[in-house]
């Protein structure tokens, strides 16, 4: 299975939008689709309907990403391969870096696999992401460009059978330059519940991208995870980037003074 050449659809699991952009943020999608290029659209040994549940991608997610990357002069980068095949929010290390259990559902053709096999799917779409990322905002900070990195998903509405509330979660650990503006402004816009590190918090592991690229970096950082029953079409997309935008961009404007102020040096 890893023998495959990287050329054709496999050599695209990784796509970088408006790489220029000159606005002050970088926006990422880890989870951004659901496509299984062969050999895996066969050996994973899933059915047709997990391919298109959450556990195969986080549906809605680009659409909100490119959103907000087209209001606010963004670069996006954002996978074009399933995270059943290697979830790019995951370490190198990570027992669930290929996933052989998802919610509920057993991935036979993640079981056992061999080195050759993982390394071929780091290769695949793992580093390529990370390097993608690594190379935008250091061209960004090599320019004087404010930077900020916001990673966008979505999650169920329910999770092993357990309801979740929240229409929206701000999940951010250290840094809490974008999570504290954007978390009240959301609260005093009314109609929401709002999850501050819910329904996932970092100390769930799920937090690998945010902290490589933002807070090792001491840039201003937050991952945003949108309820995917509220994404689902193009307008529900369209409504909620209209939402988020501006409350980064202000939020964003507060963490630049406050850096520059040295409050974050």
């Amino acid at each position: 299975m890893g023998s495959n050449p990287q050329t054709g659809e496999m050599a695209r699991a990784v796509a970088v939008e408006n790489a220029e952009g000159a606005g002050p943020f970088v926006f990422v999608c880890d989870h951004a689709s659901n496509f299984f290029p062969p050999p895996y659209d066969t050996s994973l040994g899933i059915t047709d309907a997990d391919k298109i549940a959450h556990i195969a991608w986080d549906p809605g997610a680009l659409g909100v990403a490119k959103g907000l990357a087209k209001s606010l002069d963004a670069p996006l980068v954002h996978t074009t391969v399933s995270r059943l095949i290697i979830d790019c929010n995951r370490e190198e290390n990570r027992p669930d870096l290929i996933p052989c259990l998802s919610e509920t559902t057993q991935i036979a053709g993640n079981q056992n696999l061999s080195a050759d096999e993982k390394t071929f799917r780091i290769g695949l779409a793992h580093r390529p992401f990370h390097d993608a990322i690594d190379k935008v905002i250091s061209g960004r900070l090599e320019r004087g460009l404010p930077t900020a990195v916001v990673s966008v998903h979505s999650f169920t509405p329910v999770y092993k059978g357990v309801s979740r509330p929240w229409e929206i979660g701000l999940i951010s650990d250290r840094d809490r330059r974008l999570a504290d503006p954007v978390l009240k402004a959301l609260k005093a816009h009314g109609g929401l519940t709002v999850g501050d590190n819910e329904p996932y918090a970092p100390s769930d592991g799920v937090y690998y991208t945010i902290r490589r690229h933002g807070e090792d970096r001491k840039l201003p950082c937050l991952m945003i995870e949108i309820r995917n029953d509220e994404v689902r079409t193009p307008e529900e997309e369209a409504r909620w980037s209209g939402l988020l935008a501006p409350l980064l961009a202000q939020a964003a404007e507060a963490a630049v003074a406050q850096s520059v102020g040295g409050a974050h040096a």
